[in-house]
């Protein structure tokens, strides 16, 4: 079990980046949440198997295809049990 908090910065809002990041953890059963931030960037909160939560990170790297991503600042995070993955 992992978790990570990511903050995506770049041309990521407005783009249906956290619509499309929810789709994609879901795929992968991962839970946690998405949410826009004032300063532009995305921030994610993500839990469950390791392999699922560094694939979302890769996915967070290119996002949807209108975004330009610049930078994925990935750092540990305490898991809150979540079980589902929701848009803040």
């Amino acid at each position: 079990m992992k978790a990570i908090q990511a903050r995506v910065t770049g041309r990521v809002q407005g783009v249906s980046f956290r619509w499309y990041a929810q789709e994609q953890a879901r795929s992968l059963g991962v839970s946690g949440w998405v949410r826009n931030e004032p300063d532009g960037s995305v921030l994610l909160h993500a839990e469950g198997d390791d392999q699922a939560v560094d694939s979302l990170v890769e996915w967070c790297r290119q996002g949807p295809s209108l975004a330009k991503v610049s930078n994925v600042a990935v750092r540990e995070d305490t898991a809150s049990g979540a079980t589902s993955f929701e848009i803040g």
